[in-house]
């Protein structure tokens, strides 16, 4: 009995421990993640006007597989140099959770990196990460595993800044940037024998990826350490690694260096080389106050001499930290005023600019100073006359993003075009999801067949359009060339044989038809205004082939295999992520049945035409967003309207093709309403390379991409005024009695003309001029026939 009782008292205690473990868990975690708003700390120079409502820690928590994969870096307007924390949680010591590195709900910080993707489900970057410790420290942090605490009271970030104060340390960490430079600013407050120290790993990444063939070497007399690595992310991985060089040179000089590889310690040595090493340096303590010290690391993807030109050029010493961090912040606020809108609540206003600051992030500029770029051939190449881009989401941008680009920012859109146009001379063909210096084969389909199109199409047209046009000829109508590293169309050959990718041939079937088919119908606008009719007629036929994977009966898109046949079992409420088998949603991507039932965009009202009846196209369509989950980031997206997906997020405007603009416009006000937010979750989902945040900024002003179109479906705008600069010319947006209440369009004018239907093109504003809505609280007779 004295022995049972013995276990049960043993086994009481451990359960009352694990419980107080628990509770004091969970009360931590609030603490750090809901109980502690960033904000405490000033910043260096003041923010501009429209980027102090920038929030730049939205997008960055919620559900890990839900996150907006934004980050808080320091950075300028697709600047190669992201400079940022990296985070870890209690259990673990390693990124991920957020695949740029920084997860709200985190606990401690792994250092300070350099590169990262932004809002991608893909972990690429991380390089050359920086870790601040003290001698009384060193030893300790020189082993795997280190981190610091960190609390968001005691950080704060605005365009082009980032700063965090580590009391373990006794450290401020202050960041900023240049395009091609990260600027980091140390300031401890240690005793004089306490003497600080920096520790760079030279071999860092996020996440569980890796490094091959680093080396560095420290360079005591010039208070620099040089070094190279490559890189194999999630899409680095994918085309044999990125070659990233770097130059960082400290403010101070060495009191003392040493190098670690592993676990080992070598003072003294200048160079090291391996999968796992990296560089410690420290410095004299001030006498008189606290020490500061300052390292500027400017990347190249070329060498370590561009890194260098890169650095000179961009952050020599004849500038302050200072000069830097108000440039980027300049850099800032010359994009977000781009746009300046006017009316309803502080929140929208700042989740507005938090958006469009997001849009201008990603792609990547690549080129270094010189022009000098590693190409898709892996050889130097030298941009003449512009710059050159990568990290092209284009599979999601195609939709928002960049038909912004052509809108706000069309020098900038010129220079992608040009450089979508250089990886196909390099690497044979158009890219879906290019990185890095090669084809990451990233999701489905030609995507930049939409994207360039739409370009030329609006009138972007100092590029090479007509290698262009062959290259998406070619993928389209006989195949990716040989020797090209790029997917191509998988399922082709079926799509052209049967007008439809069958589904005993492949996966992703039904996707993929629906993909192809909207491709085409952007080729054969192309073909057209660049006089190829022959070519314009075959592809604007296949941009119906949409139609042959339509089950009458079952009223969806289903796969169907090469003898004509619907696939037998069917649930149209399983999504790809939960249905582990594939059983019913092997012929979709990421989404279930009801999500792609909408993916028709070019041609709606041929769609509203495969249902029953437009009553019952309405109905349905009605149903599909009434039963979508109403919070932001929740936890199981489900299988209905999910705004963090890409397929359907046009899926609001395809009411104005079946006559109920009304709804339309009730159900934009309610997305912009419900599915963003003002917080660390901000999105709901990865807002892929500022795709959910150009879905904002458009139906915000009121009107939406039709994406490989030149058309723009009209919605339910959210400001009373909006001045949009389109370079050459402003459109101005008014809706001078909208309000929270009044969100239907009673009548819309084009520069002063009345609107009578719910788009309009961009002929028709590439001049700029006027957009007036009145706007009213019950839909106008006409909206409900």
């Amino acid at each position: 009995m004295k022995r049972v009782l013995k276990w049960a008292g043993i086994l009481f205690a451990l359960v009352i421990t694990g419980t107080l473990a628990c509770v004091l868990c969970v009360w931590g975690y609030y603490r750090h993640v809901v109980g502690a708003k960033p904000g405490s700390l000033s910043l260096p120079v003041p923010a501009g006007e429209l980027g102090a409502q920038v929030n730049l820690f939205s997008g960055t928590g919620g559900f890990s597989w839900m996150c907006g994969h934004n980050t808080p870096a320091a950075t300028t307007p697709f600047g190669m140099v992201r400079l940022a924390p990296d985070t870890a949680g209690i259990l673990t010591n390693s990124t991920g959770s957020n695949r740029s590195g920084y997860f709200y709900g985190d606990n401690k910080i792994i250092g300070f990196s350099h590169t990262r993707l932004v809002g991608a489900d893909a972990l690429d970057g991380g390089v050359f990460r920086i870790f601040p410790s003290t001698e009384v420290s060193a030893a300790r942090d020189l082993e795997p595993g280190r981190s610091i605490p960190f609390s968001h009271r005691d950080e704060t970030a605005a365009p082009g800044y980032y700063a965090v104060r580590l009391p373990k340390r006794n450290v401020l960490v202050e960041l900023t940037a240049t395009p091609r430079v990260g600027v980091h600013r140390y300031t401890f407050e240690t005793s004089s024998n306490d003497f600080p120290h920096l520790l760079l790993d030279c071999t860092s990444v996020l996440g569980d990826k890796r490094i091959e063939g680093a080396s560095a070497k420290i360079l005591p007399n010039t208070n620099e350490v040089v070094g190279h690595a490559k890189t194999f992310g999630s899409f680095s991985g994918r085309y044999d690694g990125l070659d990233v060089y770097f130059v960082a040179r400290f403010s101070e000089p060495f009191k003392t260096h040493g190098t670690w590889q592993g676990s080992l310690f070598e003072s003294g040595a200048t160079e090291v080389s391996g999968e796992d090493f990296g560089v410690d340096v420290a410095f004299p303590s001030s006498a008189t106050g606290p020490t500061v010290v300052e390292v500027r690391v400017a990347l190249s993807c070329v060498s370590i001499p561009n890194a260098r030109l890169n650095l000179d050029a961009e952050a020599g010493p004849e500038r302050t930290f200072e000069d830097i961090a108000a440039a980027a912040r300049d850099a800032w606020e010359s994009r977000l005023s781009r746009i300046k809108v006017e009316g309803e609540s502080g929140t929208q206003r700042r989740i507005f600019y938090t958006a469009l600051y997001r849009a201008f992030q990603m792609p990547t500029v690549f080129t270094d100073v010189n022009g000098e770029y590693t190409g898709f051939d892996r050889a130097t190449h030298r941009a003449e006359g512009f710059q050159y881009y990568t990290d092209f989401s284009l599979w999601d941008t195609c939709r928002t993003v960049q038909p912004l680009y052509y809108l706000i920012a069309r020098e900038d859109a010129r220079d992608m075009m040009v450089s979508l146009v250089e990886m196909a001379k390099a690497g044979g063909c158009l890219p879906r999801w290019p990185s890095g210096c090669g084809y990451t084969n990233c999701m489905l389909g030609t995507p930049a067949d939409i994207a360039v199109s739409e370009a030329y199409l609006k009138g972007i047209r100092d590029f090479d359009i007509e290698t262009a046009y062959q290259a998406m000829r070619q993928t389209g109508l006989t195949g990716k060339p040989e020797g090209t590293r790029f997917a191509g169309r998988e399922g082709l050959d079926s799509y052209l044989k049967y007008g439809y990718c069958t589904s005993d041939s492949m996966d992703e079937s039904v996707a993929s038809t629906l993909e192809f088919a909207c491709e085409d119908n952007a080729i054969a606008l192309l073909a057209e205004a660049l006089g190829h009719p022959e070519d314009a007629a075959i592809f604007a036929q296949h941009a119906k082939n949409y139609r042959n994977v339509w089950n009458a009966e079952r009223q969806f898109f289903d796969s169907r295999d090469s003898s004509g046949n619907f696939q037998q079992e069917f649930n149209p409420l399983k999504l790809t992520y939960l249905d582990s088998g594939k059983r019913y949603t092997r012929g979709y991507v990421e989404g279930s049945a009801w999500q792609w039932r909408w993916f028709v965009p070019h041609d709606p009202k041929g769609l509203v035409s495969l249902f029953k009846s437009r009553e019952y196209f309405v109905d349905e369509l009605s149903t599909f967003f009434e039963n979508s989950n109403e919070d932001v980031g929740e936890w199981n997206p489900g299988p209905y309207y999910w705004h963090g997906n890409e397929p359907d997020i046009h899926a609001v405007y395809l009411f104005n093709a079946a006559g109920r603009p009304d709804l339309t416009q009730r159900w934009v006000r309610h997305l912009l309403n419900t599915k963003y937010s003002d917080d660390y979750v901000g999105l709901d989902g990865n807002d892929d390379g500022g795709t959910l945040s150009a879905w904002y900024v458009f139906s915000a002003l009121g009107f939406y991409p039709v994406a490989g179109t030149t058309k723009y479906e009209i919605g339910s705008p959210l400001f009373t005024r909006a001045t949009v600069d389109m370079g050459d010319a402003t459109l101005t947006v008014l809706a001078p009695n909208n309000s929270p209440e009044n969100v239907y369009v009673q009548q819309a004018f084009l520069n002063g003309q009345p609107l009578q239907r719910t788009w309009f093109t961009h002929d028709e504003i590439q001049n700029g001029g006027e957009l007036r809505f009145e706007m009213g609280a019950t839909p106008p007779p006409t909206a409900n026939p």
